[in-house]
């Protein structure tokens, strides 16, 4: 048995930091904070959604800043490895020419100049060059306002561009599979 005089120590002692969660105090974190046990877990539903969704056939980038693009990419080839081909167009016209020679299953949108204005006008030109596919903007101006006007425009979703990961971009491409689905289904 040990003595009362060491439990009760014990129990005044610091917290080295080794105890069970559960017996440990909470301490302030920033707002919105996440840990490293919700990181693994998005990291892990994004493993999921990988396994689950088909690969598309090619994906065009739109952005004419390379530095956004070249990001983008490198997000896609975690999500989808190396097997799927990205091509790169760097303003509406060089889109067009891309849509002529192949039609890619998926086209993400970035900020172009002029951003709130350029995406709202460049959407309905895709969709009547014949792209069917999903339509994902990437923004540096997401307000709720609008990523209404953008979805209403025909884009499948909307993320900012801030937030271009492989957890993010996963989500996105998952929203916008499941309004792919709702529109065909109407």
């Amino acid at each position: 048995m040990i003595p009362h005089r060491y439990t009760q120590s014990a129990q005044n002692a610091a917290p080295t930091g080794l105890e069970p969660q559960s017996a440990r105090q909470p301490q302030d974190e920033p707002a919105g904070r996440t840990t490293g046990c919700g990181h693994l877990t998005k990291r892990s539903n994004l493993a999921t959604s990988r396994a689950r969704q088909e690969l598309p056939s090619e994906v065009l980038i739109i952005d004419d800043r390379a530095v956004d693009a070249e990001r983008l990419t490198a997000t896609l080839h975690v999500l989808f490895g190396y097997q799927v081909p990205i091509r790169w167009a760097c303003s509406l016209a060089d889109a067009l020419d891309n849509l002529c020679q192949k039609m890619p299953a998926l086209a993400f949108l970035g900020d172009m100049r002029n951003p709130p204005a350029e995406a709202l006008l460049t959407i309905p030109k895709l969709r009547h060059a014949g792209f069917d596919g999903s339509i994902i903007v990437v923004s540096g101006t997401v307000t709720p306002a609008h990523r209404t006007r953008l979805i209403a425009a025909g884009a499948s979703d909307v993320i900012h561009k801030d937030e271009v990961d492989s957890v993010r971009v996963a989500e996105a491409l998952d929203r916008a599979r499941v309004a792919n689905r709702a529109k065909r289904e109407s």
